[in-house]
């Protein structure tokens, strides 16, 4: 559990460096450079995630229950997780209604993904990981707002529906592969046992 919980503080912090520290990353960015910036923030983000994927992977197995999820809430979190594409789908592409509706859909592509994982999951590993990002993503969504008010944020500005549509498409792709084999690919549980 120690390596999970280490790699959430290392991987999220410097998500975070932004929010609760603005001065020491604009310090290294005018003494080293953005790109320097960068490559660093990209590092410490890669180290954090393998931190927490193998931290994830050592605390299932060792840690108990926190609560057993009724079978219904599971239907949920997979109805949320087809949200949560379309959303996240729609934060990379050029503004469509989505995009400006929400005004962060990565972020609240976090926060869908977080909350369905946490109504499905009642693992102590599962509700210590889901619970910080989501909320990291409820941090983030707070500063985002914040820096908007005070013009440091433009938002989305529309440009088509066309891209909306893409995003359904790409999403419900996505998706659809993620129920069919990746998850249990890349996680190691299925999301539906089939069969």
């Amino acid at each position: 559990m120690a390596l999970l919980v280490l790699g959430i503080v290392v991987f999220l912090g410097m998500h975070l460096v932004r929010v609760v520290a603005p001065g020491f990353r604009a310090s290294i960015i005018e003494r080293q450079g953005k790109g320097t910036w960068m490559g660093l923030y990209a590092v410490i983000s890669l180290i954090g995630l393998g931190l927490i994927i193998y931290g994830f992977g050592e605390a299932r197995a060792t840690t108990g229950m926190l609560y057993n999820p009724p079978v219904f809430l599971k239907h949920i979190a997979l109805l949320l997780m087809l949200i949560a594409f379309i959303c996240l789908a729609a934060g990379f592409l050029p503004a469509g209604r989505i995009a400006v509706a929400v005004k962060h859909p990565q972020i609240l592509s976090i926060k869908i993904w977080a909350l369905a994982h946490l109504l499905a999951n009642g693992e102590t590993s599962s509700v210590l990981l889901f619970g910080s990002f989501l909320a990291w993503a409820v941090v983030m969504r707070i500063s985002l707002k914040r820096r908007q008010r005070a013009g440091e944020l433009v938002l989305p500005v529309f440009r088509s529906s066309s891209y909306d549509l893409l995003a359904v498409v790409i999403g419900v792709v996505a998706y659809g592969l993620f129920i069919w084999k990746l998850h249990e690919l890349l996680i190691g549980a299925a999301p539906i046992v089939m069969g």
